[in-house]
């Protein structure tokens, strides 16, 4: 995924609002004219990505910062590694710490998350889809991360592409009618699903994916056998490292995972600084 530079600006912009304010009163304590240089380093095993919004902090509040990357988003990194230099004012560094290791921490969790999951199905066919379970505000973000991790961009939001769950067609009136409306709009049609005859009755309808929401592996078996390839087809609900591989195998296009972006453990990164 390619994201404008325009959203990491709002992004972080946002950021340094919420924090800065009105200005930093602990960094008075240091001299305005002191130079100084930084390293960030990880203190663990992670997927890398938010390199750009780290910059663009620092950008921000001094473009004569200079940061300089040793590693690039997607990239997996070690314990101790020195991943970027940064060299400028100390003031302006010790002001964007924070919000800039927010955000890798951030995204670097959301990445190592999805690539620890396709790490268990990368030798079959299966792709990894996220889901809008996402944080309010940074949801091209992450879905960005999501990307560096090895997974698949879903639907971004609810303007991009259709997909009809249980109260949509509960209003419509059925699944057939539902998907017939919703292919007026010509943008991608999905529908979810809760047991083999309504993907029966989904499938004349002629949608292009179906969500099998939390179908047992003999069903999905079966569901795969019914479609032969005239949709593609998902796989949903409450998938976890110790179950995704059995999923993979029935010949599934795609799981999705709201945990990705929903249950994010933030890396452990630090910032060390020198005068």
């Amino acid at each position: 995924m390619v994201i404008d530079e325009s959203e990491i600006i709002a992004n972080v912009k946002m950021a340094l609002n919420e924090d800065v304010g009105s200005g930093d009163i602990t960094a008075d304590l240091v001299p305005h004219n002191a130079i100084a240089s930084a390293t960030l380093i990880t203190r663990e095993h992670a997927t890398l990505a938010g390199c750009q919004w780290f910059s663009e902090v620092f950008n921000q509040l001094d473009p004569s910062i200079k940061v300089e990357w040793h590693v690039k988003d997607g990239d997996a990194i070690t314990p101790n590694q020195r991943l970027c230099l940064l060299k400028g004012s100390a003031r302006t560094i010790l002001t964007g710490e924070r919000t800039a290791i927010n955000f890798i921490q951030t995204l670097s969790g959301t990445a190592t998350s999805v690539a620890s999951f396709v790490s268990l199905i990368n030798d079959t066919n299966t792709k990894i889809l996220d889901t809008r379970k996402t944080i309010p505000g940074l949801r091209l973000a992450q879905k960005y991360a999501v990307t560096c991790g090895g997974g698949i961009n879903h639907r971004i939001g609810l303007y991009d592409a259709i997909l009809i769950k249980e109260n949509h067609i509960i209003a419509a009136g059925s699944i057939t009618e539902a998907i017939l409306i919703a292919k007026k709009k010509n943008v991608p049609v999905e529908v979810e699903v809760e047991s083999l005859q309504e993907l029966e009755e989904a499938l004349e309808a002629k949608p292009d994916q179906v969500l099998l929401d939390n179908f047992n592996i003999a069903e999905l078996v079966k569901a795969v056998s019914i479609t032969a390839g005239r949709a593609k087809l998902e796989a949903s609900g409450n998938v976890d490292k110790q179950g995704i591989r059995a999923i993979a195998e029935t010949g599934i296009d795609y799981i999705s995972i709201g945990a990705l972006t929903k249950h994010v453990q933030a890396i452990d990164f630090s910032m060390r600084i020198n005068l």
